[in-house]
């Protein structure tokens, strides 16, 4: 009489905790002309839970922090005004420092976005499915971009396929969302436009996997006061070398 091995059964994965809070995280650096319609669309857009508005101004020279004193006395968002100009990446650091919510979005204070991407954005964290999205305009729609920045776009994307195995479409996006605790983790220590990626290549070294979701996206021009350019595409890729080896 043969008697049937029990097997044992394997560990469900741990449930992700529920998402309550959305912290808007917005680094702005002499965008008068855009950041009150920017702050508009965020606080109008309904994304099915509550929703904090953090505004950095990253010692803006042009009337930008005149402009947030309005919407800050409004109590509609919160302001952390820097002393000089320090880079994109000090200012989300400035940013996540205050952050309250369960989840962080990165929202650029230009107009090149549309924040009605918000809830599909959204969507694979409140089904527990990811811990970082990245919002992909290549697999989205493109409007205005010049070849050159495309060109680097698309090295950028291959570099992250090479040195760290994952496939992904955009790794410049604007759009990036995280977990808190999984950004706060990663102990950042970007200063301006290398924020993408050493948060790229620090969050895939932790071994969290990036969900894309298809965005919108129209390029400012440099007259419009777009202020990347394609050469910082090579400062990019050697922050995504740099931190694929350092501990």
């Amino acid at each position: 009489m043969s008697s049937a091995v029990p097997q044992k059964s394997l560990p469900l994965p741990a449930a992700r905790p529920a998402v309550h809070r959305l912290s808007v995280i917005i680094p702005v650096y002499n965008e008068v002309n855009s950041i009150g319609q920017v702050i508009e669309q965020v606080v109008s857009i309904d994304v099915g839970i509550e929703k904090e508005i953090i505004v950095v101004d990253d010692g803006s020279t042009d009337g930008t922090g005149e402009r947030l004193v309005d919407y800050q006395e409004r109590g509609v968002i919160t302001v952390h005004t820097s002393s000089r100009n320090f880079g994109k990446g000090t200012a989300i650091r400035a940013g996540l420092a205050r952050a309250s919510g369960d989840i962080v979005l990165i929202q650029d204070a230009d107009l090149e976005y549309e924040v009605g991407d918000y809830p599909a954005l959204l969507e694979p964290f409140l089904r527990g499915d990811a811990e970082v999205v990245y919002g992909s305009r290549f697999l989205g729609s493109i409007r205005d971009m010049r070849l050159p920045n495309r060109i680097a776009n698309y090295i950028l994307a291959w570099s992250v396929a090479l040195l760290f195995g994952q496939r992904l479409t955009d790794e410049a996006t604007a759009y990036k969302l995280f977990r808190t605790d999984v950004l706060r983790r990663l102990d950042l220590r970007c200063i301006g436009f290398e924020f993408c990626p050493e948060v790229t290549a620090k969050v895939l070294r932790a071994g969290h996997r990036i969900h894309e979701v298809p965005i919108r996206y129209r390029a400012r021009s440099i007259a419009e006061g777009k202020k990347v350019s394609w050469r910082d595409g090579f400062t990019a890729f050697f922050t995504l070398l740099r931190y694929r080896f350092r501990v």
